[in-house]
């Protein structure tokens, strides 16, 4: 026996054959020192248990802390430095060239987007309409030009082109503008249904003109100018005997004949169903009045200037009630 069996004080019996102690027989009055290594023995047992359920609880709480480090590991990174992973699968390695987008074609329009028989249509309206501009520009031109070869030779095209819906009248930017009221006024002479020819009174048309445009927002070009614009062009042609100057002394005569016709086919003169066999127009001119702080004196007394009487065609006649049945 050595030292540490001394120091122990512990029973030593012999070994067994391979190592393990001999196993004698069990008896019911066992030895005192038989109980204390028995209890030894359990306690071992216990403690042994204790010391792997307290090991199993301090690993279980490594493991919950070690979860709890990893949860809070990403927040920190998330809250210093936030990363975006952009969506779709991730490819590693070499990426293949990307073909480009296609080009989008542009949608023609205007007359491209037209068929093609309806673009040729449209080429050759508008190619109609600049010719006529050009035309009418050159004509108008030529017609407040200086006298020259070209309105010499072709002065008779021009004026027929230009007269009477295109004269060019600068008397607003005279040195002393027009300040007179002239109003024009027609009588006729017509057959009636029993054949009879009787004379109508005095229509003061220029009166009627102003009364349809007397609180009309947008009165017509015709209530405004037709009339006036007839009646000086037929005195610039005509000298104060009533003698055509010029070549354009019978157009102005035919043209402002046909528009009084017109005029008195629509106020019904004569009656239903009388025809105009003549007429006869006249101008009442008055002075316009100046203002109370001039000093100007002018006439207020009306001038009057007759013009012959006139037969009327019957072709004036037919269109005068072509016009009155299609209005």
């Amino acid at each position: 026996m050595d030292a540490y069996d001394e120091g122990s004080k512990a029973r030593h019996m012999p070994d067994g054959p391979d190592g393990s102690l001999p196993e004698g027989p069990a008896s019911a009055g066992s030895t005192p020192d038989s109980t204390p290594c028995a209890d030894q023995e359990s306690t071992d047992q216990e403690s042994v248990g204790q010391e792997s359920t307290d090991q199993e609880s301090t690993d279980q709480e490594s493991t919950d802390q070690e979860s709890t480090d990893q949860e809070s590991v990403p927040q920190h990174h998330d809250s210093q430095a936030p990363t975006v992973q952009a969506p779709g699968p991730q490819v590693s390695g070499p990426q293949a060239p990307t073909a480009d987008p296609p080009v989008p074609v542009p949608t023609p329009t205007g007359i491209a987007s037209l068929p093609l028989r309806s673009q040729i249509v449209a080429a050759l309206a508008l190619a109609v309409v600049a010719v006529v501009a050009c035309v009418h520009l050159g004509m108008v031109f030529l017609h407040v030009a200086p006298s020259n070869t070209v309105t010499k030779q072709h002065g008779r095209a021009i004026d027929d082109w230009i007269y009477p819906e295109f004269e060019q009248n600068w008397k607003l930017f005279a040195p002393n503008p027009l300040q007179q009221n002239i109003d024009v006024q027609v009588r006729a002479q017509v057959r009636g249904a029993d054949g009879g020819i009787t004379e109508t009174g005095w229509y003061d048309l220029s009166a009627l003109d102003g009364a349809a445009i007397d609180g009309n927002l947008l009165p017509s070009h015709t209530q405004q100018n037709e009339l006036r614009r007839a009646w000086d062009f037929y005195i610039g042609t005509h000298d104060n005997d009533n003698h055509p100057v010029g070549l354009r002394g019978d157009l102005s005569q035919r043209y402002l004949r046909r528009i009084v016709v017109l005029r008195l086919d629509r106020e019904g003169a004569g009656g239903k169903g009388a025809v105009v066999e003549s007429v006869q127009v006249r101008s009442r001119t008055t002075n316009v009045p100046p203002p109370k702080w001039s000093e100007e004196q002018v006439s207020d007394t009306p001038v009057l200037r007759e013009l012959p009487w006139w037969t009327v065609p019957e072709e004036d006649v037919t269109d005068a009630r072509t016009e009155a049945s299609a209005g």
